[in-house]
C-alpha cells in the first residue's frame, strides 16, 4: 500500500477533532482569541447550547482582509512574533483553531480595523463561499452555525442543548474570572445570563461569578514562593460545596485544569473539611514563561511545571497562610428551614396556667400573700407547667464583663448541655462546645508537635485494650512514631495492647475508644507513609476523644475560657470534620422573628 498525502480538508477535519470536541471547546478559542486582540468588551450569544449557533464580538484590533485570509489557514498566528514558543503570552499561539472550526461547521468571520472598511468571509465545512465587504464596527464579530452538521458520528455524541450551554457557561465564567478588566456578556436563546463590567477588581468579579457570599466568607490570597507567585480568593472551610464545581485554577492567566494543582488544594484542606464536600476558591499562579509548558495538548487546558514540587508547595503553603489568618471565622449562613421553624404559634394554640389573677390589694400575680415575693409551691401544684432544670445556676461573684468587648461575646448559658449561649455586641452567638473543643485540642497538639513532640501523662493503672491480631501488629509497628503523639503503648499477648500513658492535652478521655479508632485509622494508611504525614488526620482522632462531651454540664468560666481561646485560634471557626463551631443570630434577624422589621 502506497504512502499518499490526505487533502487539506481532511487534514483540517482531524485537526479539528482535536481541539473541537464541543461547543464549549469552540466558544473557549474564540473569546481567547478576543483577548489576545485587546478587546475591552466581548459579547456572546448562544442558540441550542451552542450546536445550533455561536456568536462573538469583540471591540479589538481587527483584521484586515488579507489577515483574514491568512487566519483562516492552518498553523498561521501572529502570537509567536519570533520562534520563541517557551515564552508566549497570549491564549492562542498554535494558529489552529479557526481552520478547524471552519472544516466542521458554517463560519462567518467579519472584521473591520479602526479607520478602515469592514470585510467578511463565509466558510461552509471548509470551503470558501463568498468574501466582501462588511459593515461593522471596530472590532471583530464570528459567527459558528450547524456545528458537526456534517460529521454525524461526532454530532450524535453532543450531549442535550442544556448540557452544552453549561458547559460554555462555566468557559466564559473561567476566561471573565482570568480577565477583571474585560466586560463580557453572555446570551442564550435571547435571555441575558451573565453580565460583568470591567474594571472590576479580582474579588468581586470571582464572587459574581460563583457564589456572592464569597465575598464576605472568604480570606484573600498573596504569597510567594521562589520565582512563582499565588493569588487569588479561597473560601473558608465552613462555605464549601458537596462537587468541586466551584474551584477556578489559573496559571499565568490561562485557565487550567491540572491534577497537581487540584491534589494541592485537597491537601491544603485536609484537616479542615469533610472528605465529601470541597471548597469554593479561585487562585492564580504567575511565574516565568520558561518555568511553565503550555503546550501539551491542543486544547490548552493542561500545563507542565518545571518545578512541580515548589508549586505543590506554592499552593498548600499559599492557603494555609490565608486560612490560618482568618481566625475563628466561620461562615454564617443560617439555614432558611431553621430559621422558618422559629415562628409565633396561633394565639388560640397557647395553653397558660389557670392561675388566679391577683385583684386590687389581693397580692402579686400569683395571687401570694403582700411581701411574699418567691411563689413558693406554685410549680409543685402545677407540675406540667414546670420546666425540667438544665444546669445549676450561679452566684455573680463579680460584674459580667460587656459582650461588645469580645468578637464571641460573652457566655449566658447553655442550652441542652451542648451549645453554648453567648451574648455578642451584633447578635446572638450559639456555639457547638464539643466540635469547637475539638479544634482546639487538635490545635494544640499540632502546635506541640511542631515544638519537639505532645506531653504524655503516665496512667496509675496501665489499661488493656482488646484488638484482633492484625490490628495490634498495626499498633506495635507504630509504636514509636505514637510514642512522640503522647501515647504509649506495648504488646500485651496476641489480641491486646496495654496503654502506659495519654497524651497530657486529652485529658482523662475515653481510652478504649481512642485505641481502637486509632488502629482502624492505621488500617487506611499506606505503610509507607509515617504518622507526621499523616499528623493531621491521627490528631484529630486523638482530639476527638480528648474534648468536651456533648451533654457535659459547663460552667460560666468554662464557657467564657473556651470563647476566649477559640478567638485566638486558628481554623477554630470549624470543627475537624469541616462542619462550622459556632453561629450567628444577628440581632436584625431576632428583630425579623418578632416582627419587629
Amino acid at each position: 500500500m502506497s504512502i499518499r498525502r490526505l487533502p487539506e480538508h481532511l487534514v483540517n477535519r482531524i485537526a479539528a477533532g482535536e481541539v473541537v470536541e464541543r461547543p464549549a471547546s469552540v466558544l473557549k478559542e474564540l473569546v481567547e482569541n478576543a483577548i489576545d486582540a485587546g478587546a475591552t468588551r466581548i459579547a456572546i450569544s448562544l442558540g441550542g447550547g451552542g450546536t445550533d449557533r455561536i456568536e462573538v464580538t469583540d471591540d479589538g484590533c481587527g483584521m484586515s482582509p488579507a489577515d483574514m485570509a491568512l487566519a483562516l489557514e492552518r498553523h498561521a498566528t501572529s502570537k509567536l512574533p519570533d520562534d520563541a514558543i517557551e515564552r508566549v503570552a497570549t491564549l492562542g499561539f498554535r494558529g489552529e483553531a479557526l481552520p478547524s472550526i471552519a472544516s466542521v461547521a458554517r463560519l462567518r468571520v467579519e472584521s473591520r480595523i479602526r479607520g478602515a472598511d469592514g470585510w467578511a468571509s463565509d466558510i461552509d465545512n471548509g470551503r470558501l463561499v463568498e468574501e466582501g465587504p462588511a459593515a461593522l464596527p471596530p472590532g471583530t464579530r464570528i459567527t459558528v452555525e450547524d456545528l458537526f452538521a456534517r460529521v454525524p458520528a461526532r454530532r450524535k455524541f453532543l450531549r442535550s442543548p442544556r448540557s452544552e450551554y453549561g458547559a460554555c457557561l462555566d468557559v466564559v465564567k473561567r476566561l471573565a474570572m482570568a480577565r477583571p478588566d474585560i466586560g463580557f456578556s453572555l446570551d442564550h436563546d435571547g435571555r441575558r445570563s451573565l453580565s460583568v463590567q470591567p474594571g472590576e477588581d479580582r474579588p468581586a468579579r470571582v464572587a459574581a461569578l460563583t457564589d456572592r457570599g464569597l465575598a464576605d466568607n472568604s480570606v484573600a490570597i498573596d504569597y510567594e514562593r521562589g520565582p512563582a507567585r499565588l493569588g487569588g480568593v479561597a473560601g473558608l472551610p465552613t462555605f464549601n460545596r458537596g462537587v468541586a464545581d466551584h474551584q477556578y485554577l489559573f496559571v499565568n492567566g490561562r485557565p487550567v485544569k491540572d491534577r497537581l494543582l487540584i491534589g494541592a488544594v485537597r491537601a491544603a484542606y485536609q484537616d479542615l473539611l469533610a472528605r465529601d464536600r470541597h471548597p469554593i476558591l479561585a487562585l492564580f499562579i504567575d511565574l516565568p514563561g520558561e518555568e511553565v509548558d503550555v503546550n501539551v495538548h491542543p486544547a490548552k487546558t493542561e500545563v507542565r511545571f518545571r518545578d512541580s514540587g515548589n508549586i505543590r508547595g506554592l499552593i498548600i503553603g499559599g492557603l494555609r497562610h490565608a486560612l490560618d489568618s482568618a481566625g475563628h471565622r466561620s461562615a454564617q449562613r443560617p439555614s432558611a428551614a431553621a430559621l422558618g421553624n422559629w415562628q409565633q404559634e396561633p394565639a388560640q394554640a397557647m395553653r397558660s396556667p389557670s392561675f388566679p389573677m391577683p385583684t386590687p390589694g389581693q397580692g402579686n400575680w400569683f395571687g401570694l400573700p403582700r411581701g411574699q415575693t418567691e411563689p413558693t409551691g406554685v410549680w409543685d401544684r402545677h407540675p406540667q407547667y414546670a420546666a425540667p432544670l438544665q444546669a445549676r445556676a450561679e452566684p455573680a461573684t463579680e460584674s459580667p464583663p460587656h459582650a461588645g468587648t469580645f468578637p464571641l461575646g460573652v457566655a449566658r448559658g447553655q442550652v441542652a448541655a451542648t451549645y453554648i449561649v453567648a451574648e455578642a455586641e451584633d447578635g446572638l452567638v450559639l456555639v457547638d462546645q464539643h466540635a469547637a473543643h475539638e479544634r482546639l485540642v487538635l490545635e494544640r497538639m499540632r502546635a506541640a508537635m511542631a515544638n519537639g513532640g505532645v506531653a504524655s501523662q503516665a496512667l496509675l493503672l496501665p489499661e488493656v485494650v482488646e484488638l484482633d491480631e492484625p490490628a495490634c501488629d498495626r499498633l506495635e509497628g507504630r509504636a514509636a512514631e505514637l510514642a512522640e503523639m503522647g501515647l504509649e503503648l506495648e504488646r500485651f499477648g496476641p489480641r491486646a495492647m496495654l496503654v502506659r500513658a495519654t497524651p497530657a492535652l486529652l485529658g482523662q478521655g475515653d481510652i478504649n475508644g481512642l485505641v481502637t479508632d486509632l488502629a482502624d485509622e492505621l488500617a487506611a494508611y499506606d505503610e509507607a507513609l509515617s504518622l507526621k504525614e499523616r499528623l493531621d488526620h491521627v490528631a484529630a482522632t486523638m482530639a476527638c476523644h480528648g474534648s468536651v462531651r456533648a451533654g457535659r454540664l459547663l460552667s460560666v468560666a468554662e464557657m467564657n475560657a473556651l470563647l476566649r481561646e477559640m478567638e485566638v485560634t486558628p481554623h477554630s471557626g470549624q470543627c475537624n470534620h469541616g462542619r462550622p463551631t459556632w453561629v450567628k443570630l444577628g440581632h436584625g434577624d431576632i428583630e425579623k422573628l418578632f416582627g419587629r422589621k
